[in-house]
């Protein structure tokens, strides 16, 4: 579910362009109102970059600044896009082109072809693999079904990368790659693939774009035709770039620098696809003169769910770990991550439907759950065990909402009673949208109570289910509203992809779960061999599945279940191990190295050289295991390991000095607009308040007082333990 859909679903138009600024964070307005000259937003998972951007458009367009028709808006996705379109819409900006690179440049080619080349654009084929399959058996190559799709892949890269087939071996070995077939076999198919396509007339996905680069390069006249339409420019998930795309991007801007850019490199996942985020670490380099704004304000998740997301990035490596954010969410308390150990598979498997059972008999509805995994074969496990639970749920990936048969035959009749109701017997007795709505698609086989089971029957009516659901959310914000609005608006929804909210739980891989999110989150498979996956050999592939799962722990709002297995299937050997991901995070395991503090808090800055980075911090050393200063026993509870004591044992805690230091954190709270245990938890304080620390390196040795807290508030702490007052003022970042 997107954050668009969890807000509400269709908010009064603001009646003036300082309206549109109402309801932003300090650091959303800066981005909404900086309309001139680059500007480059770092925004961590949660913390409102699209409602940024949205409303700096909607503000730019509503005080006249910014011609909406001069305006485009570039993202990686169609759903992305159209949600875009639609919130632009709601704010009253409509006219502004949201799409994504290959659309935009597809409309390009198709307006620009016959000027630039003569005759009619060749066909664009929606799948490539046939012509992969056909250019290997004109190769004499021999492929199974896993090999074409790899090789498929390898093409891809290739060309987003600008890498054409004589000079694929050498640019793999450069980058590190590995080849699912000799590096020299892939470069005679990649030219085999390239000639068959020139032969039969087609291109393909990339070709788009490759063209598109190709006349803008080449015709002068053509670019400053495209410049003249395109004044102002706005890129979403910019850590996602590829060189090609970064390429048509310059092509497009030509000598200006009205551009927008937002991006988090702690969310690059798609590095296989030859997306990097380079060109966002870059910017202000290339830009000397840019704004950059921070969002670090999380209002998608709780405290708790922050603390583990935050906790994984902080022992991470490489250059996109050097540029992390460290988020503060803005939300109260939720309930701790769980983790479970399983014996096997089946066992993980059932036992996340157990709990999903169990939160969907306390009221949580099934949409607002999910169950994500490293990859699409395991998701066949969880299918069963909800099944056999009798819990709902959806495949993320599958056919697309607009696109179900039956909701076409809905919309159909939806149409059909609009402008001819008034002769309809079925219409007689509904009163209102919502009941004009259940009448008409009673008939398609919609009932107030849902089917037994799962299955097709099931899933035809949650469709159905769904467009009732919307009908009467439009009916309560739009007092009024008719039949025929809401096929209007339906259409506006199909056109952008934007489906209603299906009730169901939603099974998905951690790539197609990005830019989603859920009240619970069920992180399945987090073994060693599958997180990190088994083929990510050097530090940057691991680095990146580390990513992968970052972006799974920040997709829940309030609960968060982290699970794995000890063997693949019942009886097996019991010879894997929790993630390496979650040492030091999950109560019991000790932290590997740790790594740079993150990038500073949220903020602006403008106009000033050098890059976005964080100073270097010294390295953790490996733990040994924590043991009870009273009794000598081994402490597994991460409570007791930060009073390195047993819960029961009994405390030497000074009760004076504790309140003083509650009373000082109260203050560092309120400043900072943060809760109160984000500067310390209580646990760390009666730490603090049991062994009175005399000096930084006793201080540093307690658990909850890291280097980044121990730089800020270390000098304060030291003085209250030794008896002196600390001063309002003190302690400025």
């Amino acid at each position: 579910m997107t954050a668009a859909t969890h807000s509400t679903l269709f908010p009064r138009t603001p009646d003036s362009a300082d309206a549109v600024l109402e309801g932003l964070d300090p650091e959303q307005r800066e981005v909404a109102t900086a309309l001139h000259g680059p500007v480059c937003v770092l925004a961590g998972a949660g913390t409102g970059k699209t409602r940024a951007i949205t409303h700096r458009i909607a503000y730019g367009v509503r005080a006249g600044i910014l011609q909406p028709s001069s305006v485009l808006a570039v993202t990686f996705t169609n759903r992305a896009a159209g949600e875009m379109r639609g919130r632009l819409r709601q704010l009253g900006a409509s006219g502004v082109q949201a799409r994504t690179f290959h659309s935009a440049a597809l409309r390009q080619l198709q307006y620009f072809w016959p000027k630039a080349v003569g005759g009619s654009m060749p066909r664009l084929v929606d799948r490539k693999i046939q012509l992969v399959a056909d250019a290997a058996a004109a190769c004499r190559i021999r492929l199974d079904r896993g090999e074409l799709r790899d090789v498929t892949g390898e093409i891809e890269w290739s060309k987003v990368t600008q890498t054409v087939p004589s000079e694929y071996a050498l640019a793999v070995a450069k980058a590190g790659r590995e080849t699912p077939r000799a590096a020299a076999e892939i470069s005679q198919l990649y030219a085999a693939y390239e000639d068959l396509k020139r032969e039969r007339a087609v291109i393909d996905f990339e070709d788009v774009l490759l063209l598109t680069v190709a006349i803008l390069q080449d015709r002068g006249d053509i670019a400053e035709q495209v410049r003249a339409q395109y004044q102002h420019f706005v890129v979403d998930e910019y850590q996602d770039v590829s060189p090609l795309q970064q390429r048509l991007l310059e092509l497009w801007l030509g000598r200006r620098d009205s551009l927008c850019v937002v991006g988090d490199a702690s969310q690059t996942i798609y590095s296989f696809t030859g997306a990097t985020p380079d060109h966002l670490l870059d910017f202000r380099t290339r830009h000397p003169g840019a704004t950059v704004v921070k969002l670090v304000r999380d209002y998608r998740s709780t405290p708790q769910v922050v603390h583990l997301a935050n906790g994984l990035l902080a022992q991470a490596h490489g250059r996109a770990a050097d540029h992390r954010l460290e988020l503060v969410s803005q939300r109260r308390p939720g309930p701790e991550p769980g983790y479970t150990e399983y014996t096997d598979e089946p066992a993980e498997a059932e036992g996340a439907a157990r709990r999903i059972r169990e939160l969907l008999d306390a009221g949580v509805r099934a949409s607002e759950i999910a169950v994500l995994f490293r990859t699409n074969a395991q998701s066949e496990t969880y299918e069963q065990a909800l099944a056999d639970a009798g819990v709902p749920y959806q495949l993320r990936g599958a056919e697309r909402f607009f696109d179900r048969p039956e909701v076409r035959r809905a919309i159909v009749k939806l149409r059909g009673a609009a402008r001819f109701g008034g002769n309809d017997s079925q219409l007689d007795d509904a009163v209102d949208l919502p009941s004009q709505v259940r009448a008409v698609l009673s008939g398609e086989g919609w009932t107030t109570e849902p089917p037994a089971g799962s299955g097709a029957v099931r899933e035809r009516w949650e469709s159905l289910a769904a467009l009732v659901n919307l009908a009467q959310d439009y009916a309560a914000a739009r007092s009024g509203a008719t039949l025929g609005d809401l096929v209007a608006e339906l259409d506006e929804r199909a056109n952008a992809q934007h489906a209603p909210t299906v009730e169901g739980v939603t099974l998905a891989s951690l790539h197609s779960a990005k830019g989603l999110e859920w009240d619970a989150v069920f992180l399945v498979g987090v073994a060693e061999g599958m997180m990190p996956i088994s083929y990510a050999k050097t530090d940057e592939q691991v680095e990146e599945e580390r990513r992968l799962l970052y972006v799974g722990v920040t997709r829940a709002r309030e609960r968060l279940q982290v699970s794995w297995s000890l063997s693949r299937s019942p009886g097996g050997r019991p010879n894997r191990r929790p993630s390496r991901f979650l040492d030091g995070l999950r109560p019991g395991s000790v932290a590997t190295a740790g790594r740079s503090a993150a990038v500073g808090a949220g903020g602006v800055e403008r106009g000033s050289m050098g890059a976005v980075a964080g100073a270097a911090a010294p390295r953790r050393t490996r733990r040994t295991p924590a043991r009870c200063r009273v009794c000598g026993r081994t402490l597994t509870d991460a409570g007791e390991m930060k009073l390195m004591r047993c819960e029961d044992c009994p405390s030497d805690m000074d009760e004076g000095l504790y309140e003083r230091l509650r009373d000082w954190r109260a203050v560092q709270a309120q400043r900072s607009g943060q809760p109160a245990f984000c500067v310390f938890t209580d646990k760390t304080l009666i730490a603090i308040a049991e062994a009175v620390p005399d000096d930084e390196h006793e201080l540093a040795r307690i658990p909850g007082v890291g280097m980044r807290k121990l730089n800020r508030y270390g000098a304060d702490v030291l003085a209250i333990c030794a008896g002196q007052e600390v001063a309002a003022e003190e302690n400025e970042d």
